[in-house]
């Protein structure tokens, strides 16, 4: 565990940042996809005509996963979001991203904001999710 970092074996960061980083107690989780470490996506599948199948509750699941390995990565899990900010490329996918993120939350879980965005950084990426954990230092092992 650090205090920031590129954790080995999971996707590297697209630019000169960290997967995340610690400011006392909070962890602050950077923009997370359904990337593999193999640059692969999760709910990005090729339909056989040129063309890409995109299942936003896949990559919903797998964008949370990813989170929650990081947060692993830096001595804390999911319990201990407080906030998650969501930006979906189609404000169509809003019901299927509910869908999937209320596998791993209800109304006791982190605060959160959904916004639509022109675009993200790849284009097999229809969601992102950056989030910020509260995990004291003194209940890290």
């Amino acid at each position: 565990m650090s205090d920031a970092g590129v954790i080995p074996g999971r996707a590297r960061p697209l630019g000169m940042y960290p997967h995340y980083k610690r400011a006392g107690d909070y962890i602050y989780v950077s923009g997370t996809s359904s990337r593999r470490a193999d640059n692969t996506f999760v709910g990005a599948e090729p339909d056989g005509s040129g063309g890409i199948v995109f299942d936003i509750r896949e990559q919903t699941r797998a964008v949370i996963g990813n989170i929650a390995g990081v947060l692993e990565a830096a001595g804390s899990s999911l319990s201990d979001l407080v906030e998650l900010s969501t930006f979906l490329v189609d404000m169509d996918d809003f019901e299927g991203y509910n869908e999937a993120y209320s596998e791993f939350f209800d109304e006791s879980g982190p605060a959160r904001t959904t916004v639509a965005v022109h675009q993200l950084p790849e284009p097999h990426i229809i969601i992102e999710i950056r989030a910020t954990a509260y995990r004291p230092v003194e209940n890290q092992e």
